[in-house]
């Protein structure tokens, strides 16, 4: 599981006529940071986890600066894009050229294990097998489980390579197929996994395929996957009680909490997971080798897919300007005076322009609105 902190929907440019700097933050139905800076100048948005109380809504994470460091925001923490505006002489057809400056990519990882529902014909339920597992008795192995939560995702990467370091194998019965129940648990846990609102990957490895919905009957399970968080101290406690999720169902939960698996696979598997990919969205998948040596290129290059479309978009405008684009993708497919553009197929270090004419038709009064960017892979 990997969190990064640049946002999916990233502000790349704010335009602004006579803007007043102000320490109010008046704010109405705000649930993410974006929303809370468009509520205003003075607003600013803290993104330190748990600042909110159980019950307490997100948008007490927007108040001003000043209001935020006093309820123990650290400055850090404390998100405040800053517009600056320069009014210089006009001059009538004239082009100037904007252009990303370099962009920081911070990672957040976190990691779980899955086996399978500990229940026959899935698992061997004799106490002793179900202390441990493996079949040779010098071996030590831990008990069975559906999904384990090790660690919660973290900007320390020393403590995730330990951990990861101090797993020990598992057993069941036949091949470790509970990965949709764990998916489910990772989509549904967003506090417990701890998911921030940004761009989310989950990182998918194994050796084998999967159960789905409907092969827990095999195990006399037969309620339907209910689609909520069951982690009870960072375990699954519940999968004996609920089928596994249909891929349907998942993929369903894994894109209303923005979530993009990148399945890393052995080369017998690639086959299985690709039809997988073909009903869950922003989804890849890479071939892992036997000795995981390249999950490290697997994942850039997943990533690279999942990132192939970007879009070009503003939100409301009063109605004193209008706002067009214009679009030259790499592909060679142009559009001109669009009012929304987008281009496909779109790469790392591959330029491609976009041109934004900004028109007003009369004077306007001091305000101030969005153009933003965002990526998806269709």
């Amino acid at each position: 599981m990997l969190g990064l902190r640049p946002p999916l929907l990233a502000l790349v440019g704010l335009l602004s006529l006579g803007c007043v700097l102000s320490q109010e933050c008046t704010k109405f139905k705000v649930s993410s940071c974006r929303e809370c800076i468009e509520s205003g100048p003075g607003c600013t948005w803290c993104q330190k986890l748990n600042f909110t109380g159980p019950g307490d809504p997100d948008s007490i994470r927007c108040d001003t600066r000043p209001q935020l460091l006093m309820r123990g925001c650290a400055a850090d923490d404390i998100m405040d894009p800053t517009s600056l505006a320069e009014t210089q002489e006009d001059h009538n057809g004239g082009q100037k050229q904007l252009s990303p400056q370099k962009v920081t990519l911070y990672l957040r990882p976190g990691f779980g294990s899955f086996v399978d529902k500990t229940v026959l014909p899935f698992v061997n339920t004799h106490p002793d097998k179900l202390r441990n597992p493996c079949p040779n008795k010098e071996k030590e192995c831990q008990p069975p489980f559906a999904f384990r939560h090790v660690l919660k995702l973290t900007n320390n990467s020393n403590q995730f390579q330990t951990e990861v370091g101090k797993q020990l194998i598992s057993g069941n019965l036949d091949a470790p197929e509970g990965g949709l129940d764990a998916m489910m648990q990772v989509a549904a846990c967003p506090e417990e996994i701890g998911w921030r609102n940004v761009t989310r990957l989950l990182v998918f490895a194994t050796d084998d395929g999967f159960h789905f919905a409907g092969d827990g009957k095999l195990g006399a399970i037969l309620t339907p996957n209910d689609g909520r968080c069951h982690l009870e101290d960072n375990l699954y406690k519940r999968s004996n009680e609920f089928d596994y999720p249909s891929v349907g169902q998942l993929a369903h939960k894994l894109a209303e909490n923005n979530i993009q698996p990148i399945f890393a696979v052995t080369s017998r598997m690639v086959k299985t997971y690709e039809k997988l990919t073909e009903i869950i969205p922003k989804s890849a998948v890479g071939e892992l080798s036997e000795d995981s040596s390249n999950v490290v290129h697997l994942i850039k290059n997943a990533y690279n897919k999942l990132s192939s479309r970007v879009f070009l978009d503003h939100n409301a405008l009063p109605d004193t300007l209008k706002v067009t684009y214009d679009s030259f993708c790499s592909n060679g497919v142009t559009h001109r005076n669009q009012p929304r553009v987008d281009c496909d197929g779109v790469q790392i270090n591959v330029p491609i322009t976009f041109q934004v004419k900004v028109t007003a038709t009369e004077c306007i009064q001091e305000q101030s609105f969005v153009i933003g960017r965002w990526a998806s892979r269709t």
